[in-house]
């Protein structure tokens, strides 16, 4: 038996290898030391840290409506109540993202109707025409492991039929689709400043608004009572009653906030690390046999921090073989559709949508979808990825792939297919 690639933890945040530099700590230290942990408070609202970080985010992405909250679940939930959705609505959403998001619709009084993913992982924009008709009142598209989803198309899908569309950026904070943020595309939009995400402050995150109505619902919804939903904006303030919205108390604290401000001087920095190590190993994986990198829907649409490729036609058994022929080479490597696994970004293991369901049951639901996943396999990207970590990554699937070409038969069709976005365009 050969010798491991590597033989060192494949980093990632949960081990503690996250993009934190010891300046931003100052931040967080300094809102301790004021004593004032309450974003409503006796300073104007720009002089809190949370204010600060919101006017921060909002030159950033290019809007007015920011709203810092306490995670990117929240930040979901808000976006779909700021709407104003009747009880019960029906709402749209991939069958490939976290568990958040349906959680999310959940939460907002809404009930998930899933749509199939294309082959890339992407929402299928067919399907959700499809789902479409079926009186759903909302969609939620997610940028999934940071890649854009088709918006284009989504977008013209939904202004046609009058829907309104929430954006679960949550993974894709910086990542931009045509030269605009996404986030920032549809009616709402929606981040995380988890962990793993690109602004790391534990837990939180945030929520973007194009309406202003809209953004003071969501601001009053959050957790701000008595008017102090004025305070968030610069000029007069739209006219609603806040004692006619509960209040969720789903509020980023001045703590958070102080470091996820510090965070953003070196954000760009960041994300150009992320960028260049997941090409580096994409150009250098593209000729492996018997795999397909997932695809962009544009170039340089996605984040950067996960690898996904997949086995194209390959059993769901040896896909798991080889992701954990990986490990084995010290690659933290997962097959996404292993049946035996409590993925939760798997919609077969949302079993709070599927009581008294199987889960070839809830597979069947969207065929598509599960096929595609049982096809794939996931390696976390730490932006504190070194050279030679991204060298070890792809020597490992080198090795692993090119050991396993030779006996791999003819891959089978991937069934039910339907058509490739470059059909359905």
């Amino acid at each position: 038996m050969s010798e491991p690639i590597r033989t060192k933890a494949w980093p990632t945040y949960d081990k503690g290898h996250v993009f934190v530099d010891a300046e931003d700590l100052h931040a967080p230290r300094r809102a301790l030391d004021s004593r004032l942990y309450f974003r409503y408070d006796h300073r104007p609202y720009d002089e809190t840290e949370v204010g600060r970080f919101e006017r921060a985010l909002g030159r950033m992405l290019g809007t007015d409506h920011v709203l810092a909250v306490s995670s990117g679940t929240a930040a979901i939930a808000l976006g779909l109540l700021s709407l104003g959705l009747p009880p019960g609505s029906r709402v749209a959403c991939p069958g490939f993202t976290f568990a958040a998001t349906p959680s999310a619709i959940l939460l907002a009084g809404c009930r998930p109707v899933l749509v199939e993913c294309d082959e890339d992982l992407h929402l299928d924009v067919d399907d959700l025409g499809r789902k479409l008709a079926d009186d759903v009142r909302a969609i939620v598209v997610v940028h999934m492991r940071g890649f854009a989803s088709d918006m284009d198309r989504i977008l013209a899908l939904a202004r046609g039929r009058g829907v309104p569309v929430v954006e679960d950026a949550v993974p894709a904070l910086g990542v931009q689709l045509h030269g605009r943020a996404l986030g920032t595309l549809g009616d709402a939009g929606a981040f995380s400043t988890q962990s793993d995400k690109s602004l790391n402050t534990g837990e939180g995150g945030f929520l973007v608004c194009r309406d202003r109505v809209q953004f003071a619902r969501a601001i009053v919804l959050s957790g701000a009572y008595e008017g102090r939903y004025r305070k968030h904006f610069t000029g007069p303030a739209p006219e609603i009653c806040d004692l006619d919205y509960p209040l969720l108390s789903l509020r980023m604290d001045e703590i958070r906030a102080a470091l996820a401000r510090a965070e953003m001087a070196r954000l760009p920095l960041r994300l150009a690390r992320l960028r260049r190590n997941f090409e580096y190993i994409a150009e250098r994986l593209a000729g492996v046999p018997g795999i397909r990198l997932r695809a962009p829907i544009a170039p340089g649409s996605l984040l950067g921090d996960a690898l996904i490729f997949r086995v194209p036609g390959a059993p769901v058994e040896d896909v798991v073989s080889a992701a954990a022929a990986l490990r084995r080479e010290g690659i933290a490597a997962r097959c996404l559709g292993a049946p035996d696994d409590a993925n939760v970004r798997c919609f077969w293991n949302w079993r709070f949508l599927f009581r008294g369901q199987t889960q070839a049951e809830v597979m069947r639901l969207l065929p598509r979808t599960a096929t595609w996943l049982g096809e794939a396999i996931d390696i976390p990207l730490s932006p504190t990825l070194e050279r030679a970590d991204c060298d070890d990554l792809v020597a490992a699937v080198h090795k692993v792939f090119g050991r396993t070409a030779a006996r791999r038969p003819a891959p089978h069709a991937s069934a039910p297919a339907g058509p490739s976005r470059e059909e359905s365009r």
